[in-house]
């Protein structure tokens, strides 16, 4: 249900959108539903959204925000992302009160995925 002035979708680019979307259906179970050559949807993920074709791509280094998966077992999950392609941008390390790790799909674009410490 949507709910007002609440964050709703969220947009990626994607160099590669066939890569992108291997990748995430691989590594996370998404499913997908394109709209066309250059763009394609995702939901029921915590949040809606979709890639576009681009040659940009998300860096926590250039700026972008940094979208965070939750896992309650980080080692798989990474073991996982590495698995379908995903790169280790960094590797697991605690912060206070969790620990995670990021990556960098296909495209290109930086996420990162958290644990809480006792998981």
């Amino acid at each position: 249900m949507n709910q007002h002035e609440k964050l709703n979708y969220v947009e990626f680019p994607a160099r590669d959108l066939a890569a992108t979307k291997a990748f995430f259906e691989a590594a996370f179970g998404w499913v997908f539903t394109d709209y066309g050559p250059e763009y394609t949807a995702f939901a029921d993920q915590g949040l809606d959204g979709g890639f576009f074709r681009s040659e940009l791509c998300a860096l926590q280094a250039n700026g972008s925000a940094l979208m965070v998966f939750y896992s309650s077992v980080l080692e798989e999950t990474q073991a996982k992302v590495e698995q379908a392609g995903g790169r280790i941008s960094k590797a697991i390390f605690p912060f206070p009160g969790g620990r995670r790790f990021h990556f960098i799909e296909p495209s290109g674009n930086e996420f990162a995925v958290w644990s809480d410490t006792d998981a």
